[in-house]
Formats: C-alpha cells, structure tokens, sequence
C-alpha cells in the first residue's frame, strides 16, 4: 500500500534585542559655554535638516540660519541652568543634568521635525520626560508671552502636556499605531494641593504605541492664543529604551534544526 507521511515543525526565535540611547556619545556641539554645551543643528554648513543619530536612532532636526538662527525637531545638550527664565536659556533641563546626575540629554521643540525613526520595526518600551528651564520657569511665574499655571488665585485649570504618537512608517508619517499623553503641568485638580509642574526625570510607559518605525512628538497647553500655543512647547528626554520586533524563522526540529518531510514509497507485497 501506499504511505504519505509529513511532519511539520516550526518554532520561534526570539532575540532579545533591547536597546537603550543615553545620548551620552554625541560631542558635535554648535556652542559651549559656562552651563554646559548643546547642538541645536547648527554644524556651521547654513540652513539645513540633517537631522542627527544617537545609536541605531535617527533625530530628526530643522534648522535655519536666518534672523541669528532658530530650530525645531531634536537637538541634544548638557546643559545645567535651571536658573535664568526665558527664550535665551532653551537648552536647559530644570533638572539640572541628564538622568543619573550627569552626561547628555535630549531636547525637542514643536515643528515638523519633531520625530524621530528606527532602523527597524520595534517596540518602544519607555522614555524620560521633564520639562526644560525655560517652559518650567514660563509656568510657574509667567512672562511676557505665557500666563502663570493657576492664574493669581492658583484656580485656572491649566495643563501643559507633550503626546509621543507611533507610526508604521519612517519620517513620523503612515498610519498611527498609537499614542500617549503625558502631563508636564496640571492644576485641573479640585485641590490646589495636587498641581503640580515636573521638575525631575519621570519614565512613561510606551509600550502600548505597538510596533512601529518612527514617532512624534507634539504638545497641547491650555494657554492658546491667536497664534497657537503661548507655554513654550519644548521637552527633555533621555533613556529611550526599545527592542527589536524579530521576524519569525523556522527552529530546530529535534537535533536537525530544519523542516523535515517524510515520504514513505509504496511497499510492494
């Protein structure tokens, strides 16, 4: 009689390719001063959108050399004014250093170059946020272009939140996978006791933005005046922790390690 028998295996081989960028490696700094050192991406080449990596992670970045120069997207620093209130000190976390108590950190300011993209499709596990000095001090006292959180009474419900979107294709565009909103300032509470402004590194779950290629980064403030946003729209962040999603491959089969089909011929009585 005849006989057909298959024997089908297969497994998965999982990697775990967790990858975390500190952003401690960068030195290419556009200036450098007595608080530290940043780069806005400004290389001395004029007007350009380069962009900038740390790790296996490309920065996004805009920056234009006119009217002394001005930048959206990432840029990265060290940094340790938490003192000095206003648009001249943008480069400053109100922590002080980066996470740890020292080395780099990122910065991102609102525009179309706030995002940034992985060599492969990944999972974003989590992120540290805190404010910069300049939207921090622009909150708690205001200035000449940003109320006060709270307002005089300390009443108003204001909030200041940055929102990470996840996206199935490079460049921050495609469809969205997902997203998270995180509150760098809230004062919505019934009791003034609980407002609160971040003033140290805080790590935010990512994992829920699913599997992804790129993200963004955008904000919503509840100070909006006739030309968008008044709380200046900037975040630091540092420790951004990701794996790899690996593709599915054929495991071993016993001590082969392959796909084994068995064939039987008829047998001839």
């Amino acid at each position: 009689m005849f006989g057909f028998v298959v024997s089908l295996t297969f497994g998965l081989s999982l990697e775990n390719n967790a990858d975390t960028i500190h952003f401690d490696e960068l030195s290419n700094w556009t200036a450098s001063g007595s608080f530290g050192s940043y780069f806005n991406g400004d290389s001395g080449n004029g007007t350009n959108s380069d962009g900038w990596s740390s790790g296996s992670v490309y920065f996004g970045n805009s920056f234009n050399s006119n009217f002394g120069g001005f930048w959206n997207g990432f840029a990265y620093s060290n940094v340790n004014n938490t003192t000095t209130a206003g648009f001249t000190n943008q480069y400053a976390a109100i922590t002080g250093t980066g996470w740890g108590g020292q080395g780099n950190y990122a910065l991102a300011y609102s525009g179309v170059s706030a995002y940034c993209e992985f060599p492969e499709l990944v999972q974003v596990d989590s992120v540290l946020f805190t404010n910069t000095t300049y939207a921090y001090l622009s909150m708690l006292h205001g200035d000449s272009f940003a109320k006060k959180f709270g307002g005089d009474t300390g009443n108003d419900p204001d909030f200041f939140s940055v929102t990470v979107t996840g996206y199935d294709q490079m460049g921050g565009v495609g469809n969205v996978t997902g997203s998270v909103e995180f509150f760098l300032a809230d004062f919505r509470f019934s009791d003034n006791s609980l407002d609160y402004l971040v003033g140290q590194w805080t790590e935010v779950n990512l994992a829920s933005l699913g599997a992804i290629r790129s993200l963004r980064l955008s904000f919503s403030s509840s100070d909006v005046g006739p030309f968008g946003i008044n709380t200046p729209t900037y975040v630091a962040l540092e420790n951004l922790q990701f794996q790899a999603i690996p593709e599915p491959s054929f495991a071993s089969c016993g001590i082969a390690g392959i796909l084994v089909i068995c064939l039987r011929r008829r047998r001839v009585a």
